[in-house]
């Protein structure tokens, strides 16, 4: 098939919704469909989801953007919310139990009683050990549910659960870089490890075959509107697909994400980086057979979630749209610095005991300084990310390519680019997560002949260069780090 032609669809399967969307080869405008589903809190700081749910929201989407199309559908690529896993029976691939999502914290004290194991785990998975990751909660699974070890039981990630109910449980694999979120993969030898999984308790087989990341998996079968024979031909995690949807193909290349929280990956190459303190290590695609290609990684737990606080919360602004026109009607924040570690710290601190603060508060202050503070909080959290990558990888980032739905706030970004000192980039197209997706199943079905011809589709939208002095962005960047320290064990 010639580069210009062809459709893929991109399944997006979100941590609160589904999108599928049409992505032509020609560059035609997309066509997308959106469903939500319910979150389930059975307990504080449980998280779970129903996978039929899931399931139904999948197949609602594919069915109405394939009744929009007239023209034959190339491949299926998908993305999804990460380190999610749920039991299921690989027979009929009926869910057994609730999906446990990456946001669930059952597992702290256990994942708390294995710090002994914080070398090994490092150093195989590129993780650190916290109940975010999958492993615990697959063991949480076998250890306090009716889940049972028979010979059709399986633990998926939610990708490969879809492909295995697109495919009619002809296929169950997930790829190189949902894998490398579990604690269970090593990410060195791109194999499930043995001593991870018993360091849980878990059967390897039971676990998803593991595949490249843009690379034929298998084929629809006909359900409904959703045809049959199509190439499932792409996976990846949503940062990865993120980081890949805006191109970052060369080493030192980087992207953050603004979204509830923010992800912050850079492009190291395919020499996998000795673990270092703060930051993760993770896989970040594998073309067919080529060398996988690392990344790290750090997460930030709370940006536009402090912006819903405003909103929700303190009820300062009436819609998160608010939230710039405010934070520019003054010239600074007067002071005030927020660090909002509502549930702690993630990277570089990874600090589950810190709280949230305010501090610089006067009798000046108004919410217009506030709101400028949480603004500058999302900007100074993502300069100690990158600091420390820098650090770790010794590979200082060109520039900073950005999406998600903060990066539309022209404030946030001119003062990203002052504290970073690089050129911020925003693309014409923010929902850069489904577009990787698609990217990498037409890269394998022939819609894109080769990574160049997806850098070339990448269209800048504005440029962000730093306009402020080494010296005045590190003062202000020293006060950001002095409140952080005061916010750090506060609920020990």
């Amino acid at each position: 098939m010639a580069a210009s032609q062809g459709v893929v669809l991109a399944i997006d399967a979100g941590t609160t919704g589904v999108r599928t969307r049409a992505v032509f080869g020609d560059g035609r405008a997309s066509i997308a469909d959106y469903r939500e589903f319910t979150q389930h809190y059975p307990q504080p700081g449980w998280v779970e989801h129903d996978a039929e749910e899931i399931w139904l929201a999948v197949r609602a989407t594919l069915q109405s953007v394939c009744a929009k199309l007239d023209e034959p559908v190339a491949a299926i690529g998908i993305t999804n919310q990460r380190e999610t896993v749920v039991a299921i029976d690989r027979a009929t691939g009926a869910p057994l139990h609730h999906a446990i999502v990456w946001q669930d914290r059952r597992t702290a004290n256990r994942c708390d009683s294995l710090a002994d194991h914080l070398p090994a785990v490092r150093a195989t998975t590129g993780l650190v050990l916290d109940p975010y990751f999958s492993g615990s909660k697959v063991e949480w699974l076998l250890r306090n549910t009716d889940v049972s070890r028979n010979k059709n039981l399986a633990f998926a990630t939610i990708d490969a659960f879809i492909i295995h109910r697109l495919t009619g449980g002809a296929a169950f694999a997930t790829d190189v870089s949902n894998a490398s979120r579990t604690m269970l993969f090593d990410i060195r030898t791109l194999r499930w490890s043995k001593d991870m999984c018993g360091l849980f308790g878990i059967d390897p087989a039971t676990l998803p075959e593991v595949v490249s990341s843009s690379g034929r998996i298998g084929v629809t079968v006909r359900d409904g509107a959703i045809p049959a024979g199509v190439p499932i031909s792409g996976v990846a995690g949503d940062q990865q697909a993120a980081l890949f949807g805006q191109a970052c193909f060369a080493t030192g290349s980087a992207k953050n994400t603004y979204g509830t929280g923010s992800f912050v990956l850079m492009n190291v190459g395919t020499e996998c980086p000795a673990p270092t303190s703060g930051m993760l290590t993770t896989v970040a695609w594998r073309i067919s057979d080529q060398p996988a290609v690392y990344a790290l990684e750090g997460a930030i737990f709370v940006t536009g979630a402090a912006v819903q606080w405003l909103r929700d919360g303190l009820c300062i602004i009436e819609k998160s749209s608010d939230i710039g026109p405010l934070a520019e009607s003054v010239g600074d924040s007067g002071g005030v610095v927020v660090v909002p570690a509502f549930t702690g710290l993630g990277s570089p601190w990874w600090d589950p005991y810190a709280r949230g603060s305010v501090f610089g508060i006067t009798r000046g202050t108004n919410r217009a300084h506030i709101a400028r503070a949480v603004v500058e909080s999302m900007v100074y959290q993502t300069r100690d990310v990158v600091d420390a990558m820098t650090r770790a990888s010794g590979v200082a980032i060109s520039d900073l390519r950005v999406d998600g739905g903060a990066a539309v706030m022209d404030l946030m970004l001119q003062m990203q680019s002052d504290q970073l000192g690089v050129d911020v980039l925003r693309p014409t197209e923010l929902e850069t997560t489904a577009i990787g997706a698609a990217y990498l199943a037409g890269l394998a079905e022939g819609v894109w002949g080769s990574t160049s011809d997806i850098s070339s589709r990448w269209a800048l939208e504005r440029r962000f260069s730093p306009g402020l002095g080494a010296a005045a962005r590190d003062a202000a960047h020293a006060v950001w780090l002095r409140a952080v320290e005061r916010t750090r064990a506060w609920a020990i």
